[in-house]
């Protein structure tokens, strides 16, 4: 079974561990939205040269990012074939009744793959390098001018951390349950589309009841230690704007400036 890495967090001291969290979430969505910016090659190359780097700065592997493509890559090839099969315009390769493959197609299905992996891969690096309660802390730091709106900031906040801190608990813990459902002859991996739905559905039970335990006992210890919410609450962690901040936020205007310009 593939992990997943969301909320999964490589202790490291590279410059992109250093940044502060609000600086890596408020960069990370923005770089999501200016990769729609390209429409071409040289475009989608200066993103993927850019990306890279940053993967570079984060001193991390790159087969933790790959792993953080692999559970989507069904998804990301069925998007492919739609834009290769269904986008007509340019130079036709192969055609067959309302299906063709065109030049504008496999541009489009190349452009598409590209843009699904660097988003992939940009999440990636936030969760890899920015721990969970920073990345809580963030959110709650950002969302503050609600607070004259009377949204729940601190609650969203924590939900958010719970969240967060338990994703790769739950999926142990859905391991676990696989592997000993297989030790009892449980196969997971044959059968059609509804045969593997079935074996699945034996997981459910276990993995329910265990969250619920998990949650019981989460509430208990936070009500015995006294929580009542985050009003009036001081912080153990104090988030601070520093230098490098400063030059990752000029880093993404070059970066939009130099997409700008290189539109086709």
């Amino acid at each position: 079974m593939t992990k997943l890495l969301l909320g999964r967090y490589l202790p490291g001291d590279s410059w992109v561990h250093k940044l502060d969290p609000r600086t890596k979430l408020m960069a990370s969505f923005y770089y999501i939205g200016i990769i729609f910016l390209a429409n071409n090659w040289q475009t989608y190359l200066l993103m993927f040269v850019a990306t890279m780097v940053m993967v570079a700065a984060s001193k991390i592997k790159l087969g933790f990012f790959l792993r953080g493509v692999r559970p989507m890559i069904w998804l990301i090839l069925f998007t492919v074939m739609l834009q290769v099969f269904f986008t007509k315009g340019g130079t036709t390769y192969w055609s067959w009744g309302w299906l063709a493959i065109t030049q504008y197609g496999l541009t489009n299905g190349a452009f598409i793959f590209m843009r699904f992996v660097l988003i992939i891969f940009v999440s990636t690096l936030l969760t890899l390098t920015t721990q969970p309660l920073s990345l809580a802390d963030a959110v709650e730091s950002l969302l503050k001018p609600l607070r004259v709106l009377h949204v729940p900031v601190t609650e969203l906040a924590l939900v958010l951390q719970i969240a967060l801190r338990f994703v790769p608990t739950l999926m142990d813990q859905t391991t676990k349950i696989m592997n000993a459902q297989r030790a009892r002859g449980v196969d997971f991996g044959t059968g059609n589309l509804f045969q593997q739905m079935k074996a699945v559905v034996p997981l459910l039970i276990p993995l329910f009841v265990d969250s619920f335990g998990i949650a019981e006992d989460l509430a208990t210890a936070m009500d015995a230690r006294g929580y009542q919410g985050g009003d009036g609450r001081t912080k153990f962690r104090v988030l601070q704007y520093h230098q490098k901040d400063i030059f990752a936020g000029l880093v993404m205007v070059v970066l939009t400036v130099s997409l700008v310009f290189m539109r086709a």
